[in-house]
């Protein structure tokens, strides 16, 4: 039912009002399992991926979207279930690990899951250096990892906002990357970062955004 009204109602209603640019369809498999790793610029990103992608695709989420009460609540996990959000709970080194088993599942079930390599919203537009749990999963898992470029959604949804405005955004989706080579190796630091550096160099040329050498940190205030 929640995959018929995304697909029958949330899909082109969003498509109708902000009418996207979608990109390199074609480069998301139809079948099976596969990561879709993302710029990640505005809270909307988790919103829009799903809404353009041509499959359901999965996102992890604060698992405070899914437990409010009355009728906020109610239509708050409604909502996320629809675009096929999956709560967590987070904060610590072991609701992170419990978050990628979470994300293992959803990709040895054949489904799409999207990730964000930076970990945290670019406040300044950059591309910060993409942290490893994106090549854990794609080693551990032996599936595809599809870059993908958002360009405009934090014009939607800008730090602060609660209600979306009418912007453009973009989405490209680039060719697969396949590690069957490393396929095994997700214990190792050297495959993980080799496999999230080439992941986060492909994400890079779809979106033209300057690089930042460092990570990426919450600011303090959040």
């Amino acid at each position: 039912m929640l995959d018929l009204v995304t697909k029958l109602v949330l899909k082109p209603v969003s498509r109708g009002i902000w009418r996207p640019v979608i990109e390199g369809i074609e480069n998301v498999p139809r079948k099976g399992g596969v990561i879709l790793a993302s710029n990640h610029l505005s809270f909307i990103d988790s919103v829009v991926i799903p809404l353009t992608a041509p499959r359901r695709v999965h996102f992890l989420a604060k698992a405070e979207y899914f437990t409010g009460t009355g009728f906020k609540g109610r239509l708050s996990k409604g909502f996320f279930e629809a675009i096929g959000a999956v709560p967590v709970e987070r904060g610590t080194y072991r609701s992170a690990q419990a978050s990628l088993e979470s994300a293992l599942e959803i990709l040895e079930d054949g489904k799409a899951f999207g990730i964000y390599p930076e970990g945290t919203r670019s406040l300044d537009g950059r591309l910060y250096r993409g942290k490893t749990g994106v090549a854990w999963l794609a080693l551990t898992a032996g599936v595809p990892v599809v870059p993908v470029a958002l360009e405009g959604p934090e014009q939607i949804l800008p730090v602060g906002k609660r209600v979306p405005r009418l912007k453009k955004v973009t989405v490209r989706f680039g060719e697969p990357l396949h590690f069957d080579e490393l396929h095994g190796q997700a214990r190792s630091l050297k495959a993980r970062r080799q496999v999230t550096d080439e992941v986060m160099a492909a994400i890079q040329r779809l979106s033209g955004q300057e690089v930042a050498e460092n990570y990426n940190e919450v600011p303090k205030a959040a």
